[in-house]
């Protein structure tokens, strides 16, 4: 059975629901020849799927367009393109070719590592993050979203309660004060997210979240997505597309129950903030 995680933000007169959401999981683009985690596309591989997407009518978009126009009851041709840990080769290699095929982009980015790597990857290989400047270029940057992939980058349902608050509300609070804008989206690290979680994410204001495969959950708060690397070719997006319509439900637009009295946003643990962009 589902649970449902809602946001009253995504509500729509229309109680006929949607087709399934279809939201790409991109991470870093650039070199694939290390690539253990299979995380990586090379810009001319993006280049071909952006293209593919566009032949077939569609356009990739951010998080925040794609909800929007569904809310409206619009957005049929609208795809999510969403880009975790906000790498600096975003800017270096993505950019352009989202420009080419006239797309826009979510990048989920990390507040607590700024200028750093990415040392969560025991078997690497590092990997330069995007640091603040970058972070605002982008921000700046018509069609681009930036939201939250929490401060650090850990498994949150394995987090204390203080750790939970500072990675997830922390993060907002810095990124609406690094990039001046109301940040509306979050990213679970590693997909990974059960009730306590989601309810936590609401709870510190967001408007949706993005998981892989939520399981049970369902609602803005769960929203799965599927992984493309650098071994998907047109037949193997197609297949994708068509198992997504298949596979996954239309995200509930209903309005949504309030949460319990006993969901609130925990505080973090006090002392220096983990903060630091690297020289």
């Amino acid at each position: 059975m589902s649970v449902s995680a809602d946001t009253p933000d995504l509500t729509r007169t229309d109680p006929r629901p949607a087709a399934p959401l279809w939201v790409a999981m991109y991470h870093s683009v650039g070199d694939c020849s290390d690539d253990p985690y299979r995380i990586t596309v090379s810009p001319d591989r993006l280049d071909r799927q952006l293209g593919w997407l566009r032949r077939r009518g569609l356009r990739g978009v951010s998080m925040a367009d794609l909800l929007a126009a569904r809310a409206r009851g619009e957005g049929k041709d609208l795809v999510g393109l969403t880009f975790d840990d906000g790498y600096a080769d975003f800017t270096d290699n993505a950019l352009a070719v989202l420009r080419r095929w006239d797309c826009g982009a979510t990048v989920f980015v990390l507040p607590g590592r700024l200028g750093g790597t990415n040392e969560w990857d025991p078997l690497g290989p590092r990997k330069p993050l995007l640091t603040a400047d970058g972070i605002r270029e982008l921000a700046d940057t018509e069609g681009l979203e930036i939201a939250s992939h929490s401060l650090t980058h850990v498994d949150l349902t394995k987090a204390d309660d203080a750790l939970l608050g500072a990675e997830v509300g922390g993060s907002r609070a810095l990124l609406s004060e690094l990039t001046g804008r109301e940040v509306l989206g979050f990213c679970y690290p590693y997909g990974t997210v059960d009730q306590r979680v989601a309810d936590v994410v609401r709870a510190a204001g967001y408007e949706y979240a993005c998981a892989i495969d939520p399981g049970p959950l369902t609602g803005p708060f769960a929203l799965p997505r599927v992984h493309i690397g650098e071994n998907d070719t047109s037949w193997r997006l197609l297949l994708k597309y068509r198992l997504n319509r298949l596979r996954r439900r239309p995200v509930p637009l209903a309005p949504p129950e309030p949460l319990p009295a006993s969901v609130s946003l925990p505080s973090p643990a006090s002392g220096e903030s983990p903060v630091k962009e690297t020289p």
